[in-house]
């Protein structure tokens, strides 16, 4: 079991804290996957929605610790992605 990651307030902290061991802190239990996006975005929509809708979507994406708007942008790639197979 791993051991929980500290609260670092400033960057001086954050510094000292990542210059000792840190293999209590890491494990795989740690770890989530992240989808890394490559490809740059080129066109903006305007999209209109309830605010409930708005605040699930914000709620969802905080859930996940990602902006919301790379939430709706994943999501939407799942969506279409799932069509196709």
């Amino acid at each position: 079991m791993s051991r929980r990651l500290p609260v670092l307030r400033t960057d001086e902290e954050a510094e000292k804290f990542l210059e000792r061991d840190l293999t209590d802190y890491i494990s795989a239990e740690n770890f989530a996957p992240f989808q890394f996006e490559f490809k740059p975005k080129q066109k903006s929509i305007n999209l209109r929605i309830s605010e409930e809708l708005l605040n699930a979507v914000r709620a969802s994406a905080e859930r996940q610790g990602i902006p919301y708007q790379r939430f709706i942008r994943q999501t939407l790639e799942r969506a279409v992605t799932q069509r196709k197979g």
